[in-house]
């Protein structure tokens, strides 16, 4: 979605509403595509006393795989995007502030980064998800496998101490 951001600087007080649908179906995450659904972003850009900030939120379904048992899930997450916009910075190391060279401003780009700045590192199923027996492929969820535990080499010695 582009931005016509000029009446917005040009003009204190004043905000600007949008609300629109976001096409990310062809992003991959972890080698899978996860967008199956449009992601939906509203929110609004205004001028508050000379200081233009962006708001939005974006709503969205992921498609992926429990990253410990490898079940399908569906994961219905929100990405807060907020940032304050400037046409010129007096310090080029300020991280806080959005340079804005044109003031016709693509807002895609920015709400795709700030949600793959949010996404979580490991995708769960359940916070409790005991995962798959590394022997066996048991899903271990559904109940224990019949594995026999192996133990580690390193801890050999100490195993047969406890045995005498």
């Amino acid at each position: 979605m582009i931005l016509d951001l000029e009446p917005i600087f040009n003009n204190e007080g004043m905000v600007k509403e949008f609300s629109y649908e976001l096409d990310l179906s062809e992003q991959e995450l972890s080698g899978v595509k996860p967008f199956s659904t449009p992601v939906r972003v509203s929110g609004s850009v205004g001028n508050h006393t000379g200081v233009v900030e962006l708001s939005a939120k974006a709503e969205f379904v992921l498609d992926m795989n429990c990253d410990r048992c490898a079940k399908p899930i569906k994961l219905a997450l929100t990405a807060d995007v907020f940032h304050t916009l400037v046409t010129s910075l007096n310090d080029e190391a300020n991280d806080e502030l959005l340079l804005i060279n044109e003031l016709r401003f693509d807002l895609d780009p920015l709400v795709t980064e700030d949600i793959f700045l949010e996404l979580p590192s490991k995708f769960l199923c359940s916070e409790d998800c005991k995962g798959v027996c590394p022997k066996c492929g048991k899903d271990l969820n559904t109940g224990s496998c019949s594995c026999e535990k192996e133990i580690d080499p390193r801890l050999a010695a100490l195993k047969q101490l406890l045995d005498n």
